[in-house]
Order: structure tokens, then sequence, then C-alpha cells
């Protein structure tokens, strides 16, 4: 495993989703509550990427703009459907400002 910067926190606004690509992988990066989140970018049910929804802060999910499933922030659980399989979820850290994401 290792960490590697994705982003400085202050590029990052709130409940508003940016995609970063980290070694050839699309990620949704989300800044929710003072916590950063990392999602697989790609929705499991349809090839569309989960950065361009939005995100419910409610649920603590991200939205695929699509056909309105929502992703677990926490697990990467599909939460509604149309969608039955979850998504890849990524640890991450914060360290002085920089947005760091542990890649296995």
């Amino acid at each position: 495993m290792k960490e590697l910067k994705v982003c400085d926190l202050s590029d990052l606004e709130e409940a508003l989703p940016r995609r970063v690509e980290v070694e050839g992988e699309k990620v949704s990066m989300v800044l929710l509550n003072e916590r950063v989140y990392a999602l697989a970018d790609t929705c499991s049910h349809e090839d569309v990427s989960l950065s361009e929804g939005e995100v419910d802060i409610e649920e603590c999910a991200l939205e695929c703009w699509k056909h309105g499933s929502l992703f677990s922030l926490n697990t990467g659980e599909a939460l509604s459907l149309p969608a039955t399989k979850g998504v890849k979820t990524y640890e991450v850290s914060v360290i002085d400002n920089e947005v760091l994401l542990v890649i296995e």
C-alpha cells in the first residue's frame, strides 16, 4: 500500500464532488462536514461518472446523475436502485492541507 497526494484540501468544496485520477483509477473525492471521502468514480449500474452527481447530505451519499442511485460515502454500498452493487471506497488522510489516498 502507498499514500499518494491527490489534491490540496483547499481544492475541495463542501458537498461538491471532484474527480481525480490516481495511477489510472478514476476517483470521486467529496468533502462533507470536514471529512474527505473517496469512491470509485464509475457507477456500478452504468458506465457514468459519479463526480457529475450531487451529494445527498442527509444520507451521506453520492447520487448518480443518470439514474439516481445513491452510494454511501462511508462504505460505497448502493443505497437505492437501480444500482444493486456498491463501488470501491478508498482510505483518505489529510496531512498539512494535502489530501492523500491509500492505493493498494
